[in-house]
């Protein structure tokens, strides 16, 4: 059985609809992970995204965050939030608030979490601890998938470049988050979890970048970042046949600022 998952941080599903369907139908997912909603659950496009075939798992309050997952393979034992994430205290705040930055789902044979990690904005910033925090948060929740013997993968917007190799200018980077030691151990903790990371090859250049900024001509001189990642357990990385990222879909007016990537595996 061959089978096709993906994640994508989109950037505004509703912004991105028309690209995300034209997606869905050229690259034909059987499971896509989807972050940066940016739409409540309730407003999600579940009928756009039917008529395709897919049913999907959202989750979403309608700002900044939100995740999904959509599968031609069947939902089962869905799961939203991390079991014990933290929430973050914003400034002016009474109360933390837990985001809508993790949903996990059964599709058929594999097992998918899709989480959108906090950006942590600067280190020392209160948002950077929350990030570091809600990291140890996702290595507790998939320590038994991890190490079971069912296909089971992470896959989103890390918000961590894994290396050095994984940004265009480590200099540019220096002082910043995204390339930290802490954020970087954290990443080294889901390994030890039982967790590997699946790299892309790139359809374009050297270097399987995943993220460029809007801004500075990022995209057409390749200044980006691998911050979208896939972090599998054994069964699932031991099937992988082919992963790449899809930069076609960065090109042109009406994007996100993240590309597609993909995983075949043949279970």
């Amino acid at each position: 059985m061959t089978v096709r998952i993906a994640t994508w941080n989109i950037n505004s599903v509703t912004a991105r609809l028309p690209k995300l369907l034209e997606w869905l139908e050229s690259a034909r997912p059987d499971v896509l992970c989807l972050q940066e909603l940016k739409c409540s659950a309730d407003a999600f496009p579940y009928d756009e995204v039917k008529e395709l075939g897919y049913e999907t798992a959202a989750h979403g309050v309608g700002r900044w965050n939100g995740v999904a997952v959509l599968s031609r393979l069947g939902l089962e034992d869905v799961v939203r939030g991390l079991p014990e994430q933290p929430g973050y205290l914003a400034d002016g705040a009474l109360l933390p608030e837990i985001e809508p930055r993790a949903v996990a789902a059964t599709c058929g044979p594999v097992r998918v979490w899709s989480v959108y990690v906090p950006n942590g904005r600067e280190v020392g910033h209160a948002h950077y601890q929350y990030k570091l925090e809600w990291f140890e948060a996702l290595r507790k929740a998939v320590l038994e998938d991890a190490a079971g013997p069912r296909p089971f993968a992470v896959l989103g917007d890390y918000n961590v470049a894994p290396t050095d190799e994984d940004v265009f200018d480590p200099a540019a980077f220096a002082g910043l988050t995204h390339v930290t030691e802490p954020e970087r151990a954290a990443l080294a903790a889901l390994a030890e979890a039982g967790l590997q990371d699946v790299v892309p090859r790139p359809l374009k250049y050297d270097r399987p970048y995943t993220y460029w900024d809007y801004r500075q001509l990022a995209f057409p001189k390749n200044r980006g970042m691998r911050i979208d990642l896939t972090f599998a357990n054994k069964p699932f990385a031991d099937a992988v046949t082919d992963s790449y990222v899809d930069r076609e879909a960065r090109k042109g007016k009406g994007t996100s600022d993240h590309a597609p990537v993909v995983v075949d595996l043949d279970l």
